[in-house]
């Protein structure tokens, strides 16, 4: 396995000054973002440190000479939206910049991208599948083609009054990764597993691993904390906002030692990196870089 972080925290940084962070702090490799060129939608999304429009073979032998040069590696590419957003030319946009980054990590020698399925937050599950069925059965062939493994984040992504009551990402829980699975059956479409998001869901977060051991192409390291009080004043239909607070590694409830072993158990060899969504740093770069290296402090013992 080999330890790294989401480029996404640190988006005042240019791509060389992140493999620089990353290796500064012994870092293996860096999950690096690849939204289009433009103003964020949300936080944590529209980060760019790799622009793949128009990206060319030059460009990547560039960028790979440039990790040789910090010793820091690419473990995916990143890009995080909506592919089935209700508005038909809003998902259009998406799929067709989600096609730019599979063949951008093609010609990066990479084989993971990581990304959401997305979901229509106003339908139910079954109401969302046969779009879901006509977006992705094209898109996993494309990444086929391409040699690219795609993993899927299983986030909620249900955190705000606009996201509610479904969520914009269907992918969250293990009766629907199975449906998913079943119904793409393909060795390129997988999970790019964070176990933060089971614990908000009331759901264990170590059984999916073992289920799932084939299917894990990558793992977001972030922990989470969850308010009873809070949470038993609103419930489980209350926005999690209330009651959740995203934390590091090693400052929520998760035991890292128990998640590690597990997936050493499973066999997993694959990148490990942190995500940082812990505002008890600050907002501030310092702040973020910090975490960055508290949270690495956390989890390298496990990596020998």
């Amino acid at each position: 396995m080999k330890l790294g972080f989401v480029t996404a925290i640190v988006p005042e940084l240019s791509l060389e000054k992140v493999l620089a962070l990353a290796h500064a702090d012994g870092f293996a490799c860096v999950e690096v973002m690849c939204w289009p060129v433009g103003r964020a939608e949300r936080r944590f999304g529209g980060v760019t440190h790799l622009d793949v429009t128009g990206f060319t073979r030059a460009q990547a032998e560039d960028v790979n000479a440039l990790c040789a040069k910090h010793g820091v590696s690419f473990s995916a590419l990143g890009y995080y939206p909506n592919p089935l957003d209700p508005d038909p030319k809003r998902a259009r946009v998406v799929v067709s910049h989600l096609k730019r980054v599979i063949v951008a990590a093609e010609k990066l020698g990479l084989k993971n991208v990581n990304t959401f399925i997305g979901r229509d937050w106003t339908k139910s599950v079954d109401d969302n599948w046969p779009r879901f069925l006509k977006t992705w059965r094209p898109l996993i062939a494309y990444a086929e083609d391409h040699g690219i493994k795609i993993g899927i984040e299983n986030c909620p992504m249900y955190y705000s009054a606009d996201e509610w009551p479904g969520g914009k990402n269907l992918a969250m829980c293990p009766a629907i990764w199975r449906r998913m699975f079943s119904d793409i059956d393909s060795k390129n479409f997988g999970l790019n597993y964070d176990p933060s998001h089971p614990l908000l869901l009331r759901f264990d977060h170590l059984k999916p691993l073992r289920e799932f051991r084939d299917k894990l192409f990558h793992i977001h390291a972030k922990d989470v904390l969850n308010d009873a009080d809070q949470f038993n004043d609103w419930g489980i239909l209350g926005l999690p906002k209330e009651y959740h607070a995203p934390r590091i590694p090693g400052f929520g409830e998760i035991d890292w030692g128990q998640f590690m072993g597990t997936l050493m158990e499973v066999g997993y060899d694959g990148p490990v990196c942190i995500e940082v969504e812990d505002d008890t740093f600050g907002k501030t770069l310092a702040g973020r870089k910090r975490a960055i290296k508290v949270a690495g402090n956390v989890l390298k013992p496990y990596f020998g």
